[in-house]
Order: C-alpha cells, then sequence, then structure tokens
C-alpha cells in the first residue's frame, strides 16, 4: 500500500520521469557552468534549480490535465498557464538580479540566462528534448560567444 503511493498514480514511466528531471537539471547546468566559469551571479546551482523546477512543474502539469481529462467541463485544465506562470515566477527572480549601478545596467544577461534554463526546463519537463537539447547549446554559445568578443575592460565589469 506505501509502496503505490510513491510508485503509482503517474502514467509516466519513472525512468522517463527521472531523465526529464535529471536531464533538465544537466542541461541547465551547461548554462550554470558558464556562468560559474565566468565567476556571474546566477551560476551552477541557481540555473540547475531553475531548470529542474521548471522540468517538475511540466510533469505536474501534465499529470494534473491526464488525472481530470475526464471529468468535463466541471474541471477546465489549460496547460498553457503553465508556461505564464513560468516566465512570470522567473522573471520575479531575474528582476531581483537585475540593478542599476553609476548608471549603467548589471546583471541583465544573468536574468535573461535564468529565463533560458527555465525553459530548458520546461522543455525536458515536457518531452521535448530536441527544443531542450539545442536551447542548452545555444545559450551556451552565446555565452561563450559573449566572453571572447567583448572587450577587455567590460570584463572587469562582471555581469
Amino acid at each position: 500500500m506505501l509502496a503505490s503511493e510513491f510508485l503509482g498514480g503517474l502514467d509516466l514511466p519513472f525512468p522517463i520521469l527521472v531523465l526529464r528531471l535529471v536531464g533538465a537539471a544537466l542541461l541547465c547546468a551547461l548554462i550554470g557552468f558558464e556562468r560559474e566559469a565566468g565567476a556571474h551571479s546566477a551560476g551552477l546551482r541557481t540555473n540547475m534549480l531553475v531548470g529542474l523546477a521548471a522540468a517538475t512543474f511540466a510533469v505536474i502539469t501534465f499529470h494534473l490535465v491526464d488525472l481530470y481529462s475526464d471529468r468535463g467541463a466541471a474541471v477546465r485544465m489549460d496547460p498553457l498557464r503553465l508556461v505564464e506562470a513560468l516566465t512570470a515566477g522567473v522573471a520575479f527572480l531575474a528582476a531581483g538580479m537585475i540593478v542599476m549601478s553609476r548608471g549603467r545596467v548589471k546583471n541583465l544577461t544573468t536574468g535573461a540566462m535564468l529565463w533560458l534554463s527555465a525553459a530548458i526546463g520546461l522543455a525536458a519537463g515536457s518531452g521535448l528534448w530536441p527544443i531542450a537539447v539545442l536551447a542548452a547549446v545555444l545559450g551556451l554559445g552565446i555565452g561563450l560567444l559573449h566572453a571572447w568578443v567583448r572587450p577587455k575592460d567590460e570584463r572587469l565589469d562582471k555581469d
């Protein structure tokens, strides 16, 4: 009885659940590693947690939609609200990171990377692996490219 509480009830096979959650965390680790290597705020741990949370919300949302799909018009489920809630929540986190100092905006890229990690987590949690992988690779590439081309004096002023 207790085992069914922890292992039953999901339409998603357990290995797929693990793959989606771990995959989201690992893909977002790519983004976080680039941030961490450049000594920027919101590094490895933060990006992994944002991606993992987004993937978890995606899995929960699809499970709830499936669970209540036979209830008819009495229960209305809209999975697009997940995207709205995630973007609003991550925007709140990102806005808290962005500051104005000496007439310059700081941490804007950090906020954008958090937003990207949430999108990667949402894609992985939804099983949209081509989107999740491509977004992670492109995000990592953009971060590395920016670090390579920006002027030396700007490198001293970390965002």
